[in-house]
């Protein structure tokens, strides 16, 4: 369950900036917010309604309320608004450096994280490796941008924000959420969902938009953003926070831009130079560094490395309830 969680955390995610970008074209940011989080918060309520889960629990509620502002309306958000200004590589860049946000933020994990060398290791030379794999986009955007250079100021500031929220509210998840994670999920997407309609109106984004003039390129994005970027990708984020480091679960920063790269190559007819390969070696590389640390320390705790036949069903059984959505 964790190896196909982290895949699609990976794969999926990374996939969702290029479709963010087709859908933002033609959908204002919040209200596509509001829409792709809704409707999914929504499912994600029904499934664990047939499920039989328990729905209201005001704690819980509570805590995925806040947890799902800080990831979904202010860290997704974030991405969506400047997206209108920022081409998605580079915004791939510039999220790479969340992985140290996460490691700089969780004080309580400050001696693990400083005192293993692999994961400290493996998190610069992952943040190197995406430099690598954009530099000679980066450049060039930054010099011919059609923003001027007060509007991208605002964008980096925004999108900073936005990590800031991300990493915050991954460690908030981790310390205080409750109950099933499949609950948690859906009661963060939904309220992120509900958050966005004010901020759609304020940014009066409901004057003029027209339902009609959507393209079915844009609505077509939008669903693949509800069903794979947050019924699959989100949930299996969420519970991979319950049963792993965060340092480990932040390191789909790195792999997302890899993948969106791949996509262009295959599908756009983009071409990969040199640097850009090397910055993908670099970037496996910094992966395996963190997760190998994690490994060692997992095998060496004593009871572990060998459960029992009871206890090793009972974990998969409590997976599988907890990850349904990833499947």
């Amino acid at each position: 369950m964790i190896i196909i969680a982290f895949a699609t955390v990976y794969i999926v995610w990374g996939s969702t900036y290029f479709f963010i970008a087709k859908a933002v074209a033609h959908i204002p940011p919040f209200i596509l917010g509001a829409l792709r989080f809704i409707a999914a918060g929504l499912l994600l309520l029904l499934w664990c309604a047939l499920k039989k889960e328990k729905l209201f629990n005001l704690q819980q509620i509570k805590h995925a309320s806040i947890t799902g502002i800080m990831l979904l309306f202010v860290g997704t958000g974030a991405v969506i608004w400047v997206e209108k200004t920022l081409p998605s590589s580079l915004v791939g860049v510039l999220i790479a450096s969340q992985a140290l946000w996460i490691v700089l933020l969780d004080k309580a994990n400050w001696k693990v994280n400083f005192t293993s060398r692999n994961t400290i290791i493996g998190l610069l030379i992952g943040f190197a490796g995406v430099v690598l794999l954009f530099i000679e986009s980066v450049s060039g955007v930054v010099s011919d941008s059609d923003a001027g250079s007060g509007a991208l100021v605002i964008s980096f500031l925004i999108l900073l924000i936005g990590m800031l929220s991300w990493s915050s509210g991954s460690i908030y998840s981790k310390k205080h959420s409750t109950g099933s994670t499949t609950v948690n999920s859906a009661w963060q997407m939904l309220v992120a969902g509900l958050v966005f309609i004010p901020a759609s109106f304020i940014n009066k984004e409901w004057a003029g938009f027209d339902w009609q003039a959507v393209p079915a390129e844009a609505w077509l994005s939008t669903l693949y953003l509800v069903v794979f970027g947050s019924l699959a990708a989100f949930s299996a984020y969420v519970w991979l926070l319950s049963v792993r480091p965060v340092t480990q679960v932040s390191t789909h920063v790195y792999v997302n831009p890899v993948v969106a790269v791949l996509l262009g190559v295959l599908f756009a007819g983009e071409h990969m130079s040199g640097l850009q390969l090397a910055g993908l070696a670099v970037i496996l590389t910094s992966v395996l560094l963190i997760n190998l640390s994690k490994y060692r320390k997992s095998k060496s705790v004593p009871g572990e490395s060998k459960p029992s036949n009871a206890t090793g069903k009972a974990m998969l059984a409590g997976a599988g309830k907890q990850a349904v959505c990833t499947e």
